[in-house]
């Protein structure tokens, strides 16, 4: 019987009288690659923090493999996660391995210095996103795609079983995308990772991944790729046009007379 990594029953959560997130019930399999696609606004990286245990639903309930997000917390080894945002200055003059060692200090405890071992793991860990050479430089001096490999390079540094990554190719070009979506397929092999991804490019994530939740405020597709217009219509709100370039589903547009 598979191991179940995400485990959603019946979530709905309200900020002020709107609806965010309703009757939200889905499981992920341990070791699968799921994107959540929808819409802006459609309560993508608020079913993330829910699932990171950041934001308490108002019913409802979360077990990431079998425990409540909340125990989870500060532990590692569990769950690594990639913001839409993770440097708020880019220009912030910080190493690359300085950043990586961030993501360690949540296990350190209250004053207690990045040891020996830490660094080791930071090391590894740039080595394996292709870094290495990168370690004492300036993050600010990277690339975006050179960046963003660095962050997942951090969010894996609590070692975690779980990676949950909010938009991380938003800023990149197609062929970083498709590099890095390599690196993810890589990285999730070798250290045996379920990973969930948020994006909005129906094209890219419909290539690369193994399940796609289509999520508006609730969950209209649950299922392997290509997602068909059916569930698009009802997931974007409009009717859309599916266009394909070769064997991959590249935008969705509305439908119009000409």
């Amino acid at each position: 019987m598979a191991t179940i990594a995400v485990s959603i029953q019946n979530v709905s959560l309200s900020y002020r009288d709107e609806v965010v997130l309703e009757d939200i019930s889905v499981e992920i399999t341990a070791g699968s690659f799921v994107g959540i696609l929808g819409p802006n606004g459609a309560g993508k990286s608020t079913l993330l923090k829910v699932i990171l245990g950041l934001i308490r639903p108002n019913v409802g309930e979360v077990l990431i493999f079998g425990q409540k997000p909340k125990k989870l917390r500060g532990k590692g080894q569990i769950i690594g996660y990639l913001p839409q945002r993770p440097l708020t200055n880019p220009h912030f003059p910080i190493s690359v391995l300085d950043v990586v060692l961030m993501g360690r200090y949540g296990l350190l405890g209250i004053g207690r210095r990045p040891s020996q071992r830490d660094r080791e793991i930071a090391l590894r860990l740039l080595a394996q996103v292709g870094m290495a050479a990168h370690a004492h430089n300036i993050i600010g001096a990277l690339s975006g795609g050179e960046q963003q490999r660095v962050f997942i390079a951090r969010a894996l540094s609590v070692e975690p079983r779980l990676l949950i990554m909010d938009e991380p190719t938003i800023s990149l070009d197609a062929c970083a995308q498709d590099e890095l979506y390599d690196l993810i397929h890589q990285l999730q092999e070798q250290m045996d990772l379920t990973v969930i991804m948020v994006s909005h490019d129906i094209g890219a994530i419909s290539r690369h991944v193994g399940d796609i939740i289509c999520l508006n405020r609730r969950i209209y597709v649950h299922q392997a790729p290509p997602i068909g217009r059916l569930g698009l219509e009802k997931t974007f709100g409009c009717s859309v046009e599916y266009l394909f370039h070769g064997e991959i589903p590249h935008r969705v547009v509305r439908i119009h007379d000409v």
